[in-house]
């Protein structure tokens, strides 16, 4: 289930759940579980590197001379809207201030097409003319689109309708079309999205989770005191994924040191 979303500036209160350890817990399960719960309540915003990272809550940060967004109002019209929460004016670091500015992205079933439902449960539709709107409760072709990522710029796309024809932007950020023939600079947006839905960082924060343990943590799982190389060996197998035959492996060792 999506959490609803945070703005800058709003004071939310947040609980965190931790799951209570049971007897089979190790540290190190109790470790990635946590880190697991920390990448889950992750709501910062970066930005999408590949088409395969757009999913969840994105705003789609068009060309403009001033920074701008694609909105949509409860009736389904949809028009652009100067970006206010940045750092230093950097549209790469752009965040919404305003729940019309964000769309749910997810991907059509069986393609590489991407959907994008607005925040009165409305599809975004491009139609025959190039006019866009965001009415449509159901999905057809006007409404999945295909992010091309951008070869000029990384961490851009050129978004493609049905008709493959293009999303792009006035110079002054005023209107949007959907019917530009060739891409070019107008055509080239940039897609932020919250941290917890991007696969990679997703893949880094369980990796990160895998290497955070303490030497403790490790002399409490293998129930004596490890000496250095020991330790190295569990936390290089942590990462590797043969940790528990390793640790397994030093309890046996240990054993055998005992009665030897």
């Amino acid at each position: 289930m999506v959490k609803p979303l945070a703005f800058k500036g709003e004071k939310t209160k947040t609980k965190k759940r931790k799951a209570a350890p049971t007897i089979e817990d190790g540290p190190e399960e109790r470790t990635i579980r946590e880190s697991a719960n920390d990448a889950h309540e992750d709501d910062s915003w970066v930005t999408a590197d590949s088409s395969s990272d757009i999913s969840g809550p994105v705003v789609i940060v068009l060309p403009s001379r001033k920074p701008t967004c694609i909105t949509c109002d409860s009736a389904g019209k949809v028009f652009t809207s100067e970006l206010e929460n940045m750092l230093e004016k950097d549209p790469t670091t752009a965040e919404p201030h305003d729940v019309r500015q964000v769309w749910m992205a997810s991907r059509v079933a069986g393609s590489d097409n991407i959907c994008f439902k607005g925040h009165h449960q409305r599809y975004l539709s491009s139609d025959n003319i190039g006019s866009f709107s965001a009415r449509n409760e159901a999905i057809s072709l006007e409404e999945t689109f295909v992010c091309i990522p951008s070869t000029d710029t990384p961490g851009t796309f050129n978004i493609q309708t049905l008709r493959e024809t293009y999303m792009s932007v006035s110079d002054d950020g005023k209107d949007i079309r959907g019917d530009a023939e060739t891409i070019s600079f107008n055509t080239t947006v940039r897609i932020r999205m919250q941290a917890r839905f991007k696969p990679k960082l997703k893949a880094k924060k369980e990796l990160k989770a895998k290497e955070k343990i303490s030497r403790k943590e490790l002399e409490d799982a293998v129930g004596r005191r490890l000496d250095n190389d020991e330790v190295r060996e569990l936390k290089k197998a942590r990462v590797e994924g043969d940790y528990h035959e390793k640790l397994l492996d030093v309890r046996v060792k240990g054993k055998h040191d005992k009665y030897s």
